[in-house]
This record gives structure tokens, sequence and C-alpha cells, in this order.
């Protein structure tokens, strides 16, 4: 009797050493464990996009600081980015593989609009994050049909509409022209222009798409001056975006120029265009801009400035696209910590909904990270800027113009 008695004690505590040891050591889906998070990535390190890349490897550098500091919670953080060349198909190759054969957590800041809804129906379908997508499309909120995708920029929409409350404020009699990518993103920044613009989409005078694969939009430009238009909106990609400020200034134009925050990169987009050229364009942003001497002794660019130099020596730290890897990385830390020791992947999107208040320290004053279960737009805020000397100079208040769920 004492020796059936002392069995079942010793398999009871057996049951309750080894429930111990999983709750100590954390419970964990696929890709996560007591010393390592999987996070899966795809990035345009080549081809027609390829100025996105740095994007890509502020992340990769930036996980490699966390990592050295201790990682997150004590586990560091394993980051697989690959190539897709910001095609579709290949996303879907490269996004599989992710999933499949290295057993990510999550997908990360997938970028470009059109690469991430290619993936976006496989990864609810699997129940894998598709956390922070680096896109503007409003599609990366929709929580009701697919909860398991979570945009991060400021969508394009809203963008579309605070650009026209712009117009509509400072050139009421403006002839609008407009160039756009036929894509998602293109086609979003134009919808939000017209639902800006309401009653008054009378003032575009044109509107005129480009395919990502033209090697020249310069006859688009031509067509659009041809047709009266006084305030130029330049929905393009960096590429593109260069292009059409160079062309504007080679035909002696002197439009209202603005263009999208996707492209008002100083070095990949300005600069290529001729910082001349470009004086006076308008864009808006919610990040803080390096070569803005305003924020020249702000501890947070500083401890930018100082993470550059040790990981990417030699890259160029005023590229916008290289402080937004640098923000939406900390953001990942942020919800990563809040996962404590449950780094299940519901777990992971209900912290990421459960943002309040969060200050991302390259952020611009006033504008903060909110989430909820209903509200998967991180980021709803802009403000506007001009480009004064090869500097962004902003002006006017913090913008909201939110689209609706």
């Amino acid at each position: 009797m004492a020796r059936t008695l002392w069995s079942a004690f010793a398999t009871a505590m057996t049951a309750w050493a080894v429930a111990t040891s999983a709750i100590a050591g954390g419970v964990y889906d696929e890709g996560a464990s007591d010393t390592e998070i999987k996070i899966g990535n795809t990035n345009p390190y080549s081809g027609p996009a390829s100025a996105y890349g740095i994007v890509g490897k502020v992340e990769e550098a930036y996980f490699q600081m966390i990592n050295e500091q201790g990682g997150v919670n004590g586990r560091k953080i394993n980051f697989i980015t690959y190539d897709d060349a910001y095609s579709p198909p290949k996303t879907v190759e490269q996004t599989r593989k992710l999933v499949e054969s290295d057993g990510v957590l999550a997908i990360f800041s997938g970028l470009g609009t059109a690469p991430s809804l290619a993936v976006r129906k496989y990864l609810n379908s699997k129940q894998i994050p598709q956390i922070f997508v680096s896109s503007g499309s409003a599609k990366f909120g929709d929580y009701r049909s697919f909860p398991w995708s979570m945009g991060h920029q400021t969508n394009f929409l809203t963008e579309g509409r605070i650009f026209a409350d712009y117009i509509l404020s400072e050139h009421p009699n403006a002839k609008v022209g407009i160039l756009y990518q036929n894509d998602d993103v293109g086609k979003e920044l134009l919808q939000g222009l017209k639902d800006g613009l309401s009653t008054k989409q009378s003032m575009i005078v044109a509107e005129i798409s480009y395919e990502l694969a033209e090697p020249t939009i310069d006859s688009h430009v031509v067509k659009i001056r041809s047709a009266g238009a006084d305030v130029f909106v330049n929905f393009s990609l960096p590429k593109a975006a260069a292009q059409a400020i160079r062309k504007i200034a080679e035909m002696n134009w002197k439009p209202v120029q603005i263009v999208s925050k996707v492209s008002s990169s100083v070095g990949s987009v300005m600069k290529p265009a001729g910082l001349d050229n470009a004086e006076s364009v308008i864009s808006a942003s919610y990040a803080k801009d390096f070569n803005d001497s305003k924020w020249k002794d702000d501890p947070a660019m500083r401890a930018y400035s100082a993470f550059m130099d040790k990981y990417l020596p030699g890259s160029d730290k005023s590229n916008s696209l290289a402080i937004y890897g640098y923000f939406i990385s900390e953001n990942l830390v942020k919800v990563l910590k809040q996962c404590g020791d449950n780094l299940t992947r519901a777990n992971l999107m209900k912290q990421a909904a459960s943002m309040k208040d969060v200050e991302l320290s390259l952020l611009l004053p006033g504008i903060k990270v909110n989430t909820s279960p209903t509200d998967f737009y991180p980021l709803e805020q802009l403000q506007l800027m001009r480009l004064q000397r090869g500097e962004w100079k902003l002006f006017g208040p913090i913008m909201q113009a939110r689209a609706e769920n």
C-alpha cells in the first residue's frame, strides 16, 4: 500500500515538475524556444524596387544589435530575410520557404503592397502572423477578413486625403495632374486624393498610370504638362519619382510638386533627381529627418547615427527608408517583449493589437502607435513637409484623416 502511494506521489511530482518546467521555459509555437525567436522577411534586394533593400538591411542590423545586448527576454532573434525582387510570384515562393522549411514564428515587415497581398491569404490560412507589413495599403487593416495581417505605415487612403486637404486649402483653383503607379499603391493614393477632393474632383485635369517595369516615365510627365496642370502629384515609387522630378526641371516647368512619402527619401529620390530640381517639393512624414538640423542633438537621432556607423558603415544615414527600418524593428522588439514567455502566434497578434500610445524613438513628437482588436492601423498621422536646400522642413499641424475600417 505504501509502495502504491509512493508510486502515485512520484508520478504526481514528475507531472508537476514537467508542468513547472514548461511554465518556466515558456509557451511556444514553431519558430520560438527558450533561446530563439525565428522571424521571416522578404525584401526587394534586387530588381526595379531595389532602393527599398536598405529597409531589410537595417532590420537585420537592428536585430543583430539587440542580440548583442542580450536579445529579447533572453532570446536571440534569428532574422531570416530573402530577396523577392518585388515580384509577387517570388514573394509567394520565398514566403512558403520561410514558413514550411525555415519554420518561422511570423513574417515581419514584408515589403511592398502587391508582394504582401500575394501571400496574405496563404499566411492567414496557416494562422501565421503577417505583422507590420511594410505597405501603406488600407487592405492590411482588414482585421475582420484577415485577422493575422497588420500593416504599419499611415495608409495610402489617409495620405491621399491629407494631400487633398492641402491642395484645397492652399491651391483652391489648382489644375491637378497625377502620375501614379498602376498597382494597389498608386490606386489607393489616387482614391484617397479623390475622396479628399470630394466634389472638387473637377480640379483633376490628368491622371496617368505607369507600369513598374517601364524604363522611363518622361512621356507621361509631358502629357500631364500638356493638360495644363499646375499642381503635379507624384504617386510613384523612388526610381520613377526621381525621373519625374528631373524631367519637370528639364522642361523648365514650375508646378507645385507633391510626392508620396514612400518616395520622399533625400538619398534615394531627391539626390538622384537633383536637389536643385527637387527644391520646394512637398511630401509628408511621421518620422524625424536625419538632415534636419533641429534633430542634431536629439538623443534618439544620435543613437541611430551611432547604430548606422557601427552596423552599416558607409550607408546613407539620411535615407528615410533606413530610418523606417530602424523604428519598425524597434516596434517589433517592443511587441516581443510584451509577449513575455508566451511566444505563441496568437499571443503575438494579441500583443500587436494592444499598443497604447507607444512612442518610437524616431517618430515625430506627438505621433504615437495605437492599435486595438478592431484597429489594425498602428500609425495614422502625418505632418506635411517641404524640401529646402536638401532638407525636409516640417510645416502645419500633425494631421489625421484615417480611412474607415
